[in-house]
């Protein structure tokens, strides 16, 4: 199998205003190779833990979302105080996002599950929302799924249904997490990090999602950490991986010509990262309060299984915190909220 050969990275011309991007446009034209931006800018924190009388959160994290009928419906990992859940919140501008009423959709008793994955699967003709979940009895976590044909209505979801079981027969070498489903018109594939420098890969016939799944190899071996996501680029036959590193978390980015391929470094240290703090910077107007890059997800042109993205139009939705509001806490206890980075003019300075 062919290895991507070496893309050059440059400056993308793009949105500077301090305003926040107009998101919901049609699509512009789209680009044969993926250029990663020099400079970021990050707007506010749009999405932060809802005032409530109960169930506070400490948290919001792990976003994943559509545009879909008008509405942005984001699905993200909500920390409250006995336990980890997924939130579900929609609206029609990004800066209107954090007055949006937060849902609680009923997917499981389970004191544990989030790191969601929201997707539309055209063979079936339903939503579907891939998370982890913890269950006392497995020796690795479920990788489960819900699903609906209203995705509007956070209350229609299915009960959690394991993809992956942690049981005997469960083909995982190792248990892992953030599972993140693609699909080419083939297979569906999962891939997932384990925290140990180990990008996995599997994969089921797509007439047999969500069930199926074996093959389980390494997909890339590298200084790598957890959050890994895939993308098809729009216009071609090409992928890329952005996956988080480790401490001040940044995001490194892979490339390969198939999904069962090769995946070579396109932005893989933190000199020169897809996005993290050496190459990001708050926006006009807007007061720091980032210098991680975690968890993000990029905008798709689209909502199916393929997870298309236009690589002329990046933007990138993430959870943040600044390194400094770290100490003295325990991960779980990380007060992440949620932004976006758009490509800026000009380089850092």
């Amino acid at each position: 199998m062919k290895a991507m050969p070496a893309v050059l990275v440059t400056v993308m011309m793009a949105y500077t205003s301090g305003a926040e991007p107009s998101l919901s446009e049609a699509p512009g034209p789209s680009q044969d190779a993926l250029t990663v931006p020099t400079a970021w800018e990050y707007t506010v924190a749009l999405i932060t833990p809802e005032r409530r009388d109960s169930e506070l959160s400490v948290a919001q994290k792990d976003p994943t979302f559509v545009f879909h009928e008008g509405r942005w419906h984001v699905f993200m990992t909500v920390k409250l105080p006995q336990r980890t859940a997924i939130e579900y919140c929609a609206f029609e501008r990004w800066d209107d996002a954090n007055k949006a009423p937060r849902t609680i959709p009923r997917l499981s008793n389970s004191r544990y599950y989030g790191a969601p994955q929201v997707f539309y699967f055209v063979p079936h003709k339903k939503w579907y929302l891939i998370y982890q979940m913890g269950v006392p009895v497995a020796k690795k976590m479920w990788v489960a799924y819900s699903t609906t044909s209203t995705i509007a209505d956070p209350l229609s979801w299915t009960q959690a249904q394991p993809v992956l079981d942690g049981g005997a027969e469960d083909p995982r070498v190792e248990g892992g997490l953030d599972y993140w489903i693609i699909c080419d018109d083939q297979r569906a594939y999962l891939f997932f990090t384990s925290l140990n420098g180990k990008l996995w890969r599997m994969w089921t016939k797509l007439e047999e999602f969500p069930k199926g799944f074996d093959h389980c190899e390494v997909a890339l071996r590298a200084a790598i950490f957890e959050a890994s996501h895939t993308y098809r680029l729009k216009g071609g036959e090409k992928y890329l991986t952005i996956v988080e590193e480790n401490g001040r978390r940044y995001c490194k980015a892979y490339l390969a010509d198939r999904l069962d391929g090769v995946w070579t470094p396109l932005a893989d240290t933190a000199e020169k990262p897809f996005a993290g703090w050496k190459n990001i910077r708050p926006a006009k107007g807007v007061e720091p309060w980032t210098d991680n890059v975690s968890h993000g997800e990029l905008i798709r042109d689209g909502v199916d299984q393929t997870m298309t993205i236009d690589p002329g139009k990046l933007r990138f939705v993430f959870q943040g915190i600044l390194e400094r509001d770290k100490t003295g806490r325990d991960y779980g206890q990380f007060p992440w909220r949620i932004g976006i980075l758009t490509p800026a003019r000009g380089t850092m300075r």
